[in-house]
């Protein structure tokens, strides 16, 4: 009989099984790891430990069903996906608030995440029968054509700060072409991951198709990454890590999509419309406590207009309300301590080198028990000090003058990231040659982030890493094209 683990009391929870094969199981040490509530610090429940043995059998179980879901029609895939993503819609509430709990986000930050969540399937699930190849013509003697096809089995690791939403973005495109999956959640947030994977299952994803293995990076991540029998890996997160991945998957020449950490860039021009521009620029950097990969952590504002911008950037975020998700202030919780400490280092870093503090830069007051940072602007910075150039992943903007539009490519380019970027200007000109000229994945213009962005494309260039999620590129780097060339006659 398959172990299961002891269910957590709160009923509104997951249970924290691994599932395999359609089986919910404990981990085969029967070791668990505590999730906590980072608006609290308090324990949420324990989860399954997933060990190099239980990624073993989640691949040989994704192995196995492979054959049978690369077979099933396009049309049956494409309409298993549109039921779940259906489900998924109904269930909004649920998994918002789990994503609340779990994850330390306000509760319409969290309600926007499981919207953007189900129309990720909604978008792939009406592609999964109009992927199709090409043919080439070579003249009255040859049919030759491709065929898109899924590499197999895919490792899908994500991240803990949109835990639900990028689950979906890279885990319904593999699915819709074929492939089957095994997907190992962040440690910090995997509870609506492991709602997810039921949710499918409910809505008729075949036994084995998608199986998930919660556990520490360092075992379970690890282990699925160096598993010789998986034929594609896609991670998200930092990049250290990414840099490992790399490594290993060159030791099998595997291919893999890496979406890494951000330093993103809003460049505003004098000729900006201000009161259109502000807000839209503040929320890309205290949204989920600054805790996004496309965070716009560094504003870049022409000379003539800097002091206004420092000001009107030190009084938007003085007037942000910080506290439990639950309550659906403007800013939650840092995912745990550890980062906590680390956005404080930053800040305090660049205090002592004589950066200003225009407002915050503390943990508040009066919020005992959860992982709090108060939304900080800085001023005075040099562009390439360690707060303007490494990511801190926390509610921390910068504010930096320039020039002209070459000294502001000058700096928007040079950092080692480039996942995103905004160029605010009323002048057409000046915005298309400024978007033409930032090395960045995706560039904003006059807007940011798009209202979520299914459609679009999105990755880096350099330290962001490479491969693109979202939109039709991530159908495409989830298949493998073959070249089939007929002699006829």
């Amino acid at each position: 009989m398959t172990q299961q683990l002891q269910r957590p009391q709160d009923r509104t929870l997951p249970d924290g099984d691994l599932v395999i094969g359609g089986e919910h199981r404990a981990s085969s040490s029967g070791e668990t790891f505590d999730v906590f509530n980072p608006s609290t610090g308090a324990k949420l429940c324990s989860v399954a430990k997933g060990t190099a043995g239980d990624v073993d059998a989640a691949v040989r179980s994704a192995r196995a069903a492979f054959a049978g879901w690369r077979e099933t029609t396009p049309l049956e895939r494409g309409r298993i996906l549109a039921r779940a993503g259906r489900m998924l819609a109904e269930r909004q509430a649920e998994f918002a608030d789990v994503e609340c709990r779990d994850a330390g986000k306000p509760k319409r930050q969290a309600v926007v995440d499981t919207v953007v969540a189900a129309r990720y399937f909604e978008y792939y699930s009406g592609y999964a029968d109009k992927l199709h190849g090409r043919t080439i013509p070579l003249g009255p003697d040859f049919l030759d054509y491709t065929v898109l096809e899924p590499h197999g089995v895919c490792g899908v690791i994500t991240p803990w700060n949109y835990p639900l939403a990028i689950a979906c973005r890279s885990l319904v495109p593999a699915l819709a072409v074929g492939n089957s999956v095994v997907f190992k959640p962040a440690e910090d947030a995997p509870l609506t991951g492991l709602m997810l994977v039921d949710l499918l299952h409910e809505a008729g994803l075949p036994a084995g198709v998608l199986n998930v293995v919660p556990g520490l990076g360092t075992e379970a991540g690890a282990a699925l990454v160096e598993h010789p029998d998986v034929d594609h890996i896609s991670f998200t997160g930092s990049v250290p890590v990414g840099q490992r991945v790399m490594a290993e998957c060159a030791k099998h020449l595997r291919p893999l999509t890496l979406e890494l950490g951000g330093k993103s860039p809003h460049i505003v021009f004098a000729d900006a419309d201000f009161d259109k521009a502000l807000p839209v620029i503040m929320n890309s950097i205290f949204q989920h406590a600054g805790q996004t990969c496309t965070a716009g952590s560094r504003l870049l504002v022409q000379e003539s207009v800097y002091d206004k911008w420092v000001a009107a950037a030190k009084a938007h975020a003085a007037k942000l309300v910080v506290g439990d998700a639950s309550e659906d202030l403007d800013l939650g919780a840092l995912i745990n301590e550890a980062q906590q400490t680390r956005v404080a280092g930053f800040v305090d870093q660049a205090r002592e080198s004589g950066v200003t503090v225009e407002t915050g830069g503390r943990r508040p007051d009066g919020l005992a028990g959860g992982w709090y940072y108060e939304p900080t602007v800085l001023s005075n910075v040099d562009p390439l000090s360690p707060i303007a150039q490494e990511e801190v992943f926390g509610p921390v903007l910068t504010v930096i003058p320039f020039r002209d539009a070459e000294h502001a490519v000058e700096l928007a380019n040079c950092t080692e990231y480039g996942l995103a970027a905004g160029v605010w200007s009323s002048d057409v000109d000046t915005c298309v040659r400024t978007a033409a000229q930032v090395r960045a994945g995706q560039v904003y213009v006059n807007n940011f982030g798009a209202g979520g962005g299914v459609e679009l494309p999105t990755g880096g260039f350099g330290k962001s890493g490479f491969g693109r999620e979202k939109g039709l590129e991530a159908l495409l780097s989830f298949t493998s094209v073959k070249n089939v060339s007929l002699r006829l006659g």
